[in-house]
């Protein structure tokens, strides 16, 4: 497959070396699109078991600087449909949301239900599941609170979840954030994988890490 000369470029990295996180930011900076705002990407592998119920890491957390991604939000309720539309909630519906959603109609990146809609949500697990958009009470986003909901989701909440080779990826933020902002987001990340590793984990937690561009190189980083 021919290379393009963004590639050709990437060359002269050593993507052997492991490097702080900062640095690497910075150094990615280099490769960066200019065409379009670019995703920075983290990947950390971690020393799990996702066979095993409980090494299989998945949760939520708030990256302090958002992810410069608009997030539209759907709420799936009855009795806080106000609530949820005083929220900023891009989507809000009962019965009739569901109906849409089983008619193909996806119009969202995240979803939020109240308890009393989850039976229902059932015609439409079989669409919502294999996108991520499912709501779980695990997740929060099963709750009769939707107004803090629907605020944390549109404040940068993204979701993690290990992969079945234990490794975690998630977009911490945009190449036109300022260096110490996309720390900040990539420390939260790792700081939340750190306080979810479960009891059952002997050996080595953290395996290794690395951050990349949407269309860029990848490289090592210390996280540890």
């Amino acid at each position: 497959m021919k290379t393009t000369k963004r590639q050709q470029t990437w060359a002269k990295l050593d993507q052997e070396k492991v490097y702080s996180v900062a640095d690497a930011i910075e150094t990615l900076r280099e490769y960066a699109s200019k065409k379009f705002d670019e995703t920075l990407e983290l990947a950390v592998r971690l020393g799990v078991d996702v066979t095993k119920a409980d090494q299989n890491i998945r949760g939520m957390v708030s990256l302090p600087n958002g992810t410069g991604k608009t997030v539209r939000v759907a709420v799936f309720t009855v009795n806080a449909a106000d609530e949820a539309k005083k929220a900023g909630a891009d989507v809000v519906g009962g019965d009739d949301l569901i109906e849409r959603v089983a008619a193909g109609e996806i119009n969202f990146d995240r979803v939020i239900a109240t308890p009393d809609m989850m039976p229902k949500m059932s015609k439409v697990a079989r669409i919502l599941g294999p996108k991520g958009l499912m709501p779980n009470p695990k997740l929060g986003t099963v709750t009769n609170n939707v107004a803090d909901a629907v605020a944390t989701a549109k404040a940068g909440q993204i979701e993690y979840r290990a992969e079945k080779n234990g490794i975690i990826h998630a977009g911490v933020g945009k190449m036109s954030f300022a260096t110490d902002k996309l720390v900040e987001n990539v420390n939260a990340l790792v700081d939340q994988l750190k306080k979810v590793k479960p009891a059952s984990v002997k050996g080595q937690y953290i395996l290794g890490a690395a951050i990349a561009t949407t269309q860029g190189p990848g490289l090592k980083v210390d996280i540890k």
